[in-house]
C-alpha cells in the first residue's frame, strides 16, 4: 500500500457496510466518529476536465468554489459511470488515493480543522485515518473551501 511504501502514519478502519445506508455517515456511526472529520471523495466535471473533491461527508460539494479552486468557469457533478471507469473505484468507495489516472484534487479546507480525518480505503466499508496534511501531499491536492452545509 501507498502509505506503508511512503511511511506516512495512518490506520486502516473497516465496518460492515449496510447497503440501505448513506456511505459517509454510515462510516461516521460505525467508526465512532464525528461526520466533520470523514470524508466523501467526489468527482465533477470542471471546464470538461474530471476534477477530485473531498468533502466533509455531512456537507455537500459547492461546485461553483471547485471551479474556482482549480481555475475554472463551470462545474457539474460526474456521471457515476465515468467516476468508477476512471478512477477504478465503485461509487461509495472512491478513495483520493490510488485512483487508475490521476486527477486534480481539491480537498476541503476544513479537514485541516482535525489532527487527522478519515477518507475512503478503496471500498465501501473501509475507511484511512490521516492527517489533512499526509492526504493532501499524496494526491498533490489543492485546500480550499469547497464544502457547502
Amino acid at each position: 500500500m501507498l502509505l506503508a511504501k511512503r511511511k506516512i502514519a495512518h490506520k486502516l478502519h473497516s465496518y460492515e457496510h449496510d447497503p440501505r445506508e448513506s456511505y459517509g455517515l454510515e462510516a461516521a456511526a460505525a467508526l465512532g466518529v464525528a461526520p466533520e472529520r470523514v470524508f466523501k471523495t467526489l468527482l465533477a466535471e470542471v471546464d470538461g476536465v474530471l476534477t477530485v473533491g473531498v468533502v466533509p461527508v455531512d456537507a455537500q460539494l459547492d461546485l461553483k468554489a471547485l471551479a474556482a479552486a482549480v481555475g475554472g468557469k463551470k462545474a457539474k457533478m460526474a456521471e457515476v459511470a465515468l467516476a468508477e471507469r476512471t478512477t477504478g473505484y465503485v461509487a461509495g468507495g472512491i478513495s483520493p488515493l490510488g485512483q487508475r489516472k490521476r486527477l486534480r484534487t481539491v480537498v476541503d479546507a476544513s479537514a485541516q480543522e482535525h489532527p487527522t480525518m478519515f477518507c475512503s480505503g478503496g471500498r465501501r466499508g473501509l475507511e484511512i485515518e490521516l492527517a489533512a496534511a499526509d492526504l493532501v501531499a499524496l494526491a498533490d491536492a489543492t485546500v480550499a473551501a469547497i464544502a457547502a452545509r
